[in-house]
């Protein structure tokens, strides 16, 4: 699903919401998480899931094409654990 998609879904569950209000809560809610997580924060969605930030270390790793070998530094990355509602919901389709 897209975002557009999920904001067309939004105003078709509520008549009283237009595009700009639904779009609106939309990027409230991504916004809210991404701010949570650059922040250090864990976000989590009962029944959904939960968002964490995970540091990867440094590392070395070979460019396939020339074979050299190349210095990745360390980095965060955002990572999502699924809870155990959809994991349910998505094994028993």
């Amino acid at each position: 699903m897209t975002k557009s998609k999920l904001i067309e879904q939004l105003m078709e569950s509520n008549d009283i919401l237009n595009k700009r209000d639904a779009e609106s809560i939309v990027n409230t809610i991504f916004d809210s998480i991404g701010d949570a997580l650059v922040a250090g924060e864990r976000v989590e969605i009962r029944g959904f899931g939960s968002f964490t930030v995970r540091c990867r270390d440094a590392r070395e790793a070979r460019n396939p094409k020339s074979g050299e070998v190349v210095r990745i530094p360390a980095k965060k990355t955002p990572f999502f654990k699924t809870g155990k509602d959809l994991r349910e919901r998505v094994a028993s389709t």
